[in-house]
């Protein structure tokens, strides 16, 4: 691959809420194909810094391209198409990421890879972990899960922590709101569980879906009888990605949905808690 398709002039810092489309575009499919085969080029949709609420401590948080899941809240539809990511090297990945080393070893935080869904270029995903967590740097990766049966133990030894997204436990439900089966994801939070490996819980609090407090306590009691649940983050729904369904030009169901009242959010949280977690 010729090196313009990994364009150094190129930001990748930016927020995941900047709209971000056919950035990828100059990469064929065949390449594209190629790059994720390999792991040596992946598909940055944006890169922030300064992160307090993707796992401990501050953080930088790549945000990937990719995603088999079609929330109908994703607050990032761009991210649904792989080629609307910026084509990065893996070398220029680990670049970016070493300058923030000693300053993420000093604020006890670290890499965070996210999406999208990242493990769409788990190559990609596993080949920056093995050489960030190799120079020190805690490792978290944020994902739904269902495609956690294609890591290998070895892939998974790179990660210090993983920030697993639960939709709903309920089949039908979770299919209404993703468009896929929630079997796999939980087989492979049961499979970390298994490996002791430390697990944050990522729960979307949104009206009329994902309210109902019999299936908040459904998620509580999975998440409890795993037993490496460290943390529940109780995410409230929000609007800031409506532009992004607009000027795709996608239907978008929740355009009049409303953030919840924090006494419904507190009391989500307290069901959890309630479960015995620590959540928030």
């Amino acid at each position: 691959m010729s090196a313009a398709i990994s364009d150094p002039e190129v930001p990748l810092v930016g927020s995941q809420y900047d709209l971000r489309v056919g950035l990828g575009e100059k990469v064929s499919e065949l390449n594209t194909r190629a790059a994720i085969e390999s792991g040596d080029l992946g598909f940055v949709h944006s890169f922030v810094t300064g992160s307090a609420v993707d796992g401990p401590g501050v953080r930088i948080v790549a945000w990937l391209a990719g995603c088999q899941f079609r929330c109908v809240y994703c607050h990032n539809p761009d991210t649904w198409k792989i080629n609307n990511g910026i084509p990065v090297t893996l070398s220029r990945a680990v670049e970016e990421i070493q300058k923030y080393r000693h300053s993420l070893q000093t604020m006890k935080g670290g890499l965070t890879i996210s999406g999208g869904e990242p493990l769409v270029q788990r190559r990609f995903v596993i080949k920056v972990f093995a050489a960030t967590k190799a120079k020190g740097i805690h490792t978290a990766l944020d994902t739904n899960g269902y495609l956690g049966h294609q890591l290998s133990d070895e892939d998974l030894a790179s990660v210090d922590l993983v920030l697993l997204d639960l939709k709903a436990m309920t089949p039908d439900l979770h299919r209404r709101l993703t468009g896929m089966d929630n079997r796999p994801i939980h087989e492979f939070a049961r499979r970390l569980a298994a490996m002791r490996k430390p697990m944050w819980v990522r729960f979307v609090f949104i009206p009329g879906w994902t309210d109902d407090l019999a299936e908040v306590e459904r998620i509580a009691a999975f998440a409890a009888s795993v037993g490496n649940v460290e943390r529940v983050d109780v995410l409230p729904f929000h609007q800031l990605g409506r532009f992004k369904w607009e000027r795709l030009k996608m239907d978008y169901q929740l355009r009049d949905t409303q953030p919840a009242s924090r006494e419904a959010v507190a009391e989500a949280v307290a069901r959890f808690r309630s479960a015995g977690l620590n959540a928030v």
